[in-house]
């Protein structure tokens, strides 16, 4: 585990009299694995979705991260499939579900290390915003539970209280999620330039840039290099707490086919080495 400090104590956060804010990307920086799939899991245990559903959600993950597709195109065929499957369901039914499922499922396995940094970045009269690809609702929720101060998401479609299942907008990923925050620091006249950054992500390359402070959280291998290029301060949380998440996916995969099963014993340990990263 790299052996720097933690951010907002050996390495000092920026103190000016101008507006800060830090922004925090979700999925592997704030926890092990994907919001969503615990999402969709906790939604199948009470009973919203079968089996079958759960897995073939569980398969179009793990075939995102073994792919050979280009990064944004990855990501939209990744999300768009994880937002189909709430297509048909009604928000106000959605709703308190999540909210449970955010507290009992969610909220437990955020880093404690990450809630200290949240927690030094409020002591030091900065804001807090959540910046992922997730849907905004979800995101809206967690940023709640952490007593954040707000969270920019991706949209997704409600018509007459029930949703969907499609975008409105772009993914927010890679470029788009500077375009987010730069948009909100034009509102809230936040100083980009004074505000704070963390992700594992080399996708979020554009939103690190873009923030006078970069923190690479648990990288993965090209960001550790950009990060060691760079002079930012590299953290990482893992343990193998990861397994808690991404095991049941990969169950979930198993039996979802013949084909599927083949797929996954032919490129297991490839796979699982780019879960770690």
């Amino acid at each position: 585990m790299t052996a720097s400090p933690t951010p907002g104590e050996d390495t000092p956060l920026p103190r000016t009299t101008t507006n800060r804010a830090a922004f925090f990307d979700v999925d592997k920086t704030l926890l092990p694995g994907s919001s969503l799939y615990l999402l969709a899991r906790g939604m199948y245990r009470r009973g919203m979705y079968t089996f079958r559903d759960l897995s073939g959600f569980a398969y179009s993950q793990i075939a995102f991260r073994i792919s050979g597709f280009e990064p944004m195109k990855g990501i939209e065929a990744a999300r768009e499939s994880a937002l189909a499957f709430i297509e048909g369901k009604r928000q106000d039914e959605l709703e308190p579900l999540a909210q449970d499922i955010v507290v009992e499922v969610i909220g437990p396995r955020i880093y404690p290390e990450m809630r200290k940094v949240i927690e030094a970045h409020h002591a030091n009269g900065d804001r807090t915003f959540l910046v992922t690809a997730a849907p905004e609702d979800i995101a809206g929720r967690i940023a709640a539970y952490l007593g954040m101060d707000g969270a920019l998401g991706t949209r997704t479609e409600c018509v007459d209280g029930v949703y969907t299942g499609r975008l409105l907008g772009p993914v927010l990923h890679g470029p788009a999620k500077l375009d987010a925050i730069k948009a909100l620091a034009e509102k809230e006249d936040i100083d980009l330039s004074a505000s704070s950054a963390y992700s594992d992500s080399v996708n979020d390359r554009p939103l690190l840039e873009g923030v006078g402070r970069a923190v690479a959280v648990n990288p993965d291998r090209s960001l550790k290099k950009i990060a060691r290029e760079k002079g930012w301060p590299v953290q990482d949380f893992r343990s193998g707490r990861w397994l808690l998440v991404w095991a049941p996916s990969v169950a979930g995969a198993l039996a979802a086919g013949e084909g599927v099963r083949r797929a996954i014993r032919r490129r297991r340990r490839s796979a699982l080495r780019k879960f770690l990263d």
